[in-house]
């Protein structure tokens, strides 16, 4: 069903992007990737190949945005999987650092899915990501957790705004992916293994694990306005 079909993942350069773009391209598609860093988008383009496209973007500049959907036509499916996230406490945290993720990760959704929609072809659809912290409230989180419950809402509502086009939100538990190697490595393998403990499936989760996901809400075209949650049963620890 992915076959020859057109998909464009901005954040595709690295993390759940790029592995979600390895699988469509093992499965016949074409991917066009976008991300802000171009030595990235370099890397990725040795990996995926000739089916792959790159471009530079900027998802918090609403008119490059535009400019990427203009340039590049239509296509079959979207996938917004950039995003900088961020933690802290509350009250310590400087409001200006909270609009940042705002704009990092609700925003810059917001303009693809705006401009995006009307390039789709027919049976096509939109993915977006929210995040475990929308469901599961964790110190530290506050602003993170209602950015991605305002992601999925947005999804939610916009599969009925934007029918039949399909618009689906995959929410990520804890993610083994390079955003983490900011961590020293022994504070990331102390959470890791934290988070471990706790999980019923005992383990942290991979970036092929929520690219399996991605997939599978491409090719059901039954499926929309769902929060498809890849996070091994961390909302019900």
């Amino acid at each position: 069903m992915l076959k020859d079909k057109k998909v464009v993942i901005i954040g595709g350069s690295s993390g759940i992007g790029l592995e979600s773009a390895k699988q469509l391209i093992a499965h016949g598609a074409e991917v066009i990737i976008a991300s802000r860093s171009e030595d990235k988008l370099r890397n990725a383009k040795e990996q995926l190949g000739d089916r792959a496209t790159a471009y530079t973007l900027d998802t918090t500049q609403e008119q490059q945005v535009q400019s990427f959907f203009e340039k590049i036509g239509q296509f079959d499916h979207l996938v917004v999987s950039a995003a900088e996230t961020s933690g802290g406490s509350f009250l310590q945290t400087d409001t200006a650092q909270a609009r940042k993720l705002f704009e990092n990760k609700f925003w810059g959704q917001y303009y693809a899915a705006k401009y995006g929609a009307s390039k789709i072809l027919p049976n096509g659809s939109i993915t977006l990501f929210s995040g475990v912290v929308a469901y599961k409230s964790m110190v530290g989180s506050a602003i993170l957790g209602a950015v991605n419950a305002a992601i999925s809402n947005l999804g939610q509502t916009l599969a009925l705004e934007l029918a039949p086009i399909r618009v689906n939100i995959v929410s990520p538990g804890i993610i083994d992916t390079p955003s983490r190697s900011k961590m020293a490595e022994e504070a990331r393998n102390n959470f890791y293994n934290a988070v471990e403990n706790k999980l019923p499936v005992k383990r942290i989760g991979r970036a092929e694990d929520v690219a399996q996901s991605v997939l599978y809400l491409l090719q059901n075209g039954f499926v929309t306005g769902t929060v498809l949650h890849v996070e091994g049963g961390h909302i019900l620890t």
